[in-house]
Protein backbone atom coordinates (compact mmCIF):
# COMPACT_ATOMS: atom_id res chain seq x y z
CA UNK A 1 0.00 0.00 0.00
CA UNK A 2 1.63 3.51 -1.18
CA UNK A 3 2.20 6.14 1.55
CA UNK A 4 -0.88 8.32 0.04
CA UNK A 5 -3.04 5.08 0.19
CA UNK A 6 -2.25 4.77 3.39
CA UNK A 7 -2.27 8.35 4.67
CA UNK A 8 -6.06 8.38 2.85
CA UNK A 9 -7.40 4.82 5.07
CA UNK A 10 -6.18 6.77 7.63
CA UNK A 11 -8.13 10.13 6.95
CA UNK A 12 -11.64 8.20 6.14
CA UNK A 13 -11.24 6.19 9.60
CA UNK A 14 -11.02 9.40 11.03
CA UNK A 15 -13.36 11.52 9.50
CA UNK A 16 -15.86 10.13 7.32
CA UNK A 17 -16.45 6.98 9.77
CA UNK A 18 -19.50 6.43 12.55
CA UNK A 19 -20.62 3.75 14.45
CA UNK A 20 -24.11 3.79 15.53
CA UNK A 21 -27.80 3.04 14.36
CA UNK A 22 -28.23 4.36 10.82
CA UNK A 23 -30.57 4.19 7.92
CA UNK A 24 -29.08 3.61 4.33
CA UNK A 25 -30.43 4.80 1.10
CA UNK A 26 -31.34 1.37 0.36
CA UNK A 27 -33.46 1.67 3.02
CA UNK A 28 -31.63 -1.24 5.26
CA UNK A 29 -30.41 -0.54 8.44
CA UNK A 30 -26.58 -0.88 9.58
CA UNK A 31 -24.37 -0.05 12.92
CA UNK A 32 -22.01 2.18 10.90
CA UNK A 33 -22.11 4.86 8.11
CA UNK A 34 -19.32 6.32 6.07
CA UNK A 35 -19.81 10.01 4.92
CA UNK A 36 -17.13 9.84 2.05
CA UNK A 37 -17.55 13.89 1.07
CA UNK A 38 -15.72 14.69 5.08
CA UNK A 39 -12.65 13.45 3.09
CA UNK A 40 -13.28 13.71 -0.66
CA UNK A 41 -14.16 17.68 0.16
CA UNK A 42 -11.08 18.29 2.92
CA UNK A 43 -8.31 20.29 1.66
CA UNK A 44 -5.99 17.27 1.96
CA UNK A 45 -8.45 14.81 1.73
CA UNK A 46 -9.14 15.93 -1.70
CA UNK A 47 -5.41 16.08 -2.29
CA UNK A 48 -4.73 12.53 -1.40
CA UNK A 49 -8.35 11.05 -3.24
CA UNK A 50 -6.78 12.43 -6.44
CA UNK A 51 -3.41 10.84 -6.06
CA UNK A 52 -5.04 7.75 -4.76
CA UNK A 53 -7.42 7.13 -7.73
CA UNK A 54 -4.84 8.41 -10.36
CA UNK A 55 -2.25 5.52 -9.32
CA UNK A 56 -4.74 3.02 -9.67
CA UNK A 57 -5.59 4.17 -13.24
CA UNK A 58 -2.58 4.65 -14.18
CA UNK A 59 -1.54 1.19 -12.79
CA UNK A 60 -4.45 -0.32 -14.57
CA UNK A 61 -2.96 1.62 -18.11
CA UNK A 62 -6.80 2.56 -18.68
CA UNK A 63 -5.93 5.45 -20.59
CA UNK A 64 -9.03 7.37 -20.00
CA UNK A 65 -10.05 10.64 -21.75
CA UNK A 66 -11.98 11.69 -18.75
CA UNK A 67 -13.13 10.30 -15.20
CA UNK A 68 -16.96 10.99 -14.37
CA UNK A 69 -19.98 9.62 -12.13
CA UNK A 70 -23.40 10.57 -10.85
CA UNK A 71 -23.99 13.97 -8.64
CA UNK A 72 -23.06 14.21 -5.98
CA UNK A 73 -21.15 11.50 -4.32
CA UNK A 74 -18.83 11.18 -7.20
CA UNK A 75 -18.35 15.00 -7.65
CA UNK A 76 -15.23 15.86 -5.58
CA UNK A 77 -14.17 12.80 -6.78
CA UNK A 78 -14.02 13.45 -10.40
CA UNK A 79 -12.43 17.34 -10.18
CA UNK A 80 -9.49 16.01 -7.30
CA UNK A 81 -8.72 13.20 -10.08
CA UNK A 82 -8.82 15.85 -13.34
CA UNK A 83 -6.91 18.25 -11.38
CA UNK A 84 -4.00 15.90 -10.48
CA UNK A 85 -3.90 14.47 -13.17
CA UNK A 86 -3.57 17.51 -15.52
CA UNK A 87 -4.81 15.91 -18.45
CA UNK A 88 -7.75 13.66 -17.37
CA UNK A 89 -10.91 16.05 -18.04
CA UNK A 90 -13.96 16.03 -15.90
CA UNK A 91 -17.59 14.79 -16.07
CA UNK A 92 -21.16 14.89 -13.99
CA UNK A 93 -23.82 12.55 -14.82
CA UNK A 94 -27.26 13.93 -13.69
CA UNK A 95 -29.91 11.78 -12.05
CA UNK A 96 -32.70 13.29 -14.80
CA UNK A 97 -32.02 15.46 -17.95
CA UNK A 98 -32.50 19.02 -17.02
CA UNK A 99 -35.64 20.81 -17.82
CA UNK A 100 -34.40 23.70 -19.26
CA UNK A 101 -31.66 24.81 -21.42
CA UNK A 102 -29.35 21.93 -23.63
CA UNK A 103 -31.63 19.51 -21.77
CA UNK A 104 -28.37 17.11 -21.23
CA UNK A 105 -27.52 15.16 -18.46
CA UNK A 106 -24.14 14.77 -18.71
CA UNK A 107 -22.30 18.09 -17.44
CA UNK A 108 -18.72 18.87 -18.63
CA UNK A 109 -16.46 16.72 -20.91
CA UNK A 110 -18.70 15.66 -23.90
CA UNK A 111 -16.99 13.52 -26.81
CA UNK A 112 -18.71 10.35 -27.88
CA UNK A 113 -16.44 7.52 -28.23
CA UNK A 114 -14.24 8.59 -25.72
CA UNK A 115 -13.10 6.38 -23.09
CA UNK A 116 -13.97 7.06 -19.97
CA UNK A 117 -14.08 5.69 -15.74
CA UNK A 118 -16.89 5.89 -14.10
CA UNK A 119 -16.38 6.78 -10.24
CA UNK A 120 -18.60 7.06 -6.98
CA UNK A 121 -17.64 7.14 -3.32
CA UNK A 122 -19.67 4.56 -1.59
CA UNK A 123 -21.11 1.53 -3.09
CA UNK A 124 -23.68 -0.60 -1.33
CA UNK A 125 -26.41 -1.59 -3.87
CA UNK A 126 -24.05 -0.06 -6.40
CA UNK A 127 -27.13 1.61 -7.81
CA UNK A 128 -25.44 5.28 -8.28
CA UNK A 129 -22.38 3.41 -10.09
CA UNK A 130 -24.80 1.58 -12.64
CA UNK A 131 -26.89 4.59 -13.42
CA UNK A 132 -23.79 6.92 -14.18
CA UNK A 133 -22.24 3.85 -16.27
CA UNK A 134 -25.89 3.40 -18.09
CA UNK A 135 -25.97 7.13 -18.85
CA UNK A 136 -22.20 7.50 -20.35
CA UNK A 137 -22.67 4.21 -22.48
CA UNK A 138 -26.13 5.70 -23.80
CA UNK A 139 -24.23 8.88 -24.10
CA UNK A 140 -21.72 7.47 -26.44
CA UNK A 141 -18.87 7.18 -24.39
CA UNK A 142 -16.61 3.42 -24.32
CA UNK A 143 -16.10 2.84 -20.01
CA UNK A 144 -13.26 1.45 -19.70
CA UNK A 145 -13.51 1.17 -15.46
CA UNK A 146 -15.51 1.71 -12.54
CA UNK A 147 -14.64 2.77 -9.32
CA UNK A 148 -15.69 3.38 -5.91
CA UNK A 149 -13.78 4.95 -3.04
CA UNK A 150 -15.42 2.40 -0.59
CA UNK A 151 -17.24 -0.49 -1.09
CA UNK A 152 -19.71 -1.75 1.48
CA UNK A 153 -19.69 -5.29 0.80
CA UNK A 154 -23.30 -5.62 1.29
CA UNK A 155 -26.40 -5.77 -0.53
CA UNK A 156 -25.02 -7.58 -3.64
CA UNK A 157 -23.71 -4.08 -4.66
CA UNK A 158 -20.32 -5.69 -6.14
CA UNK A 159 -22.20 -8.60 -8.86
CA UNK A 160 -24.52 -5.92 -9.44
CA UNK A 161 -21.83 -3.44 -11.13
CA UNK A 162 -19.57 -5.74 -12.30
CA UNK A 163 -22.54 -7.17 -14.16
CA UNK A 164 -23.37 -3.39 -15.64
CA UNK A 165 -19.82 -2.88 -16.18
CA UNK A 166 -18.86 -6.26 -18.25
CA UNK A 167 -16.42 -6.14 -20.45
CA UNK A 168 -14.74 -3.06 -18.31
CA UNK A 169 -13.40 -3.94 -15.04
CA UNK A 170 -14.73 -2.51 -11.21
CA UNK A 171 -12.06 -1.55 -8.86
CA UNK A 172 -12.58 -0.54 -5.17
CA UNK A 173 -10.03 1.59 -3.17
CA UNK A 174 -11.28 0.40 0.50
CA UNK A 175 -13.38 -1.80 1.45
CA UNK A 176 -15.80 -0.97 4.53
CA UNK A 177 -13.69 -4.08 6.54
CA UNK A 178 -10.36 -2.15 6.26
CA UNK A 179 -11.96 1.77 7.21
CA UNK A 180 -13.65 -0.09 10.49
CA UNK A 181 -10.29 -1.72 11.07
CA UNK A 182 -8.88 1.60 10.53
CA UNK A 183 -10.95 3.33 13.01
CA UNK A 184 -11.09 0.92 15.79
CA UNK A 185 -7.23 1.06 15.46
CA UNK A 186 -7.32 4.76 15.62
CA UNK A 187 -9.73 5.06 19.03
CA UNK A 188 -7.53 1.96 20.84
CA UNK A 189 -4.57 4.47 19.89
CA UNK A 190 -6.02 7.13 21.93
CA UNK A 191 -6.01 4.63 24.92
CA UNK A 192 -2.67 2.91 24.64
CA UNK A 193 -2.90 -0.73 25.07
CA UNK A 194 -0.29 -3.46 24.94
CA UNK A 195 1.67 -4.58 21.65
CA UNK A 196 0.07 -7.84 20.38
CA UNK A 197 2.46 -10.67 20.51
CA UNK A 198 3.40 -11.07 16.99
CA UNK A 199 2.70 -8.18 15.27
CA UNK A 200 4.07 -6.92 12.06
CA UNK A 201 4.89 -3.50 11.47
CA UNK A 202 2.32 -1.89 8.77
CA UNK A 203 5.05 -0.64 6.36
CA UNK A 204 7.48 -3.38 5.95
CA UNK A 205 5.66 -6.18 7.42
CA UNK A 206 8.91 -7.00 9.67
CA UNK A 207 8.73 -7.47 13.86
CA UNK A 208 6.92 -4.50 15.07
CA UNK A 209 8.13 -2.91 18.21
CA UNK A 210 5.68 -0.39 19.04
CA UNK A 211 1.99 0.46 18.67
CA UNK A 212 2.29 3.88 19.71
CA UNK A 213 1.20 6.24 17.38
CA UNK A 214 1.88 3.26 14.89
CA UNK A 215 2.16 -0.27 14.43
CA UNK A 216 5.72 -0.12 13.56
CA UNK A 217 9.09 -2.10 13.47
CA UNK A 218 12.47 -0.46 15.10
CA UNK A 219 13.55 1.17 11.24
CA UNK A 220 10.33 2.68 10.88
CA UNK A 221 8.88 3.88 14.45
CA UNK A 222 10.04 7.39 13.83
Amino acid sequence: MSIARQDLLRLLARQSFKLGQFTLSSGGTSDYYIDCRTTTLDARGAQLTGKVFLEEIQARDWKPHAIGGLTMGADPIVVAVSVASGNINGFLVRKAEKQHGTGQRIEGFRQKGARVVIVDDVCTTGASTIQAIEAAREFGFQVVGAMCLVEREEAKGRPAVEQAAAPAPFVTIFTATQVRAEHILQNEETSPSILAAGALCEICGQAAVTNQPRVRCEAHRA
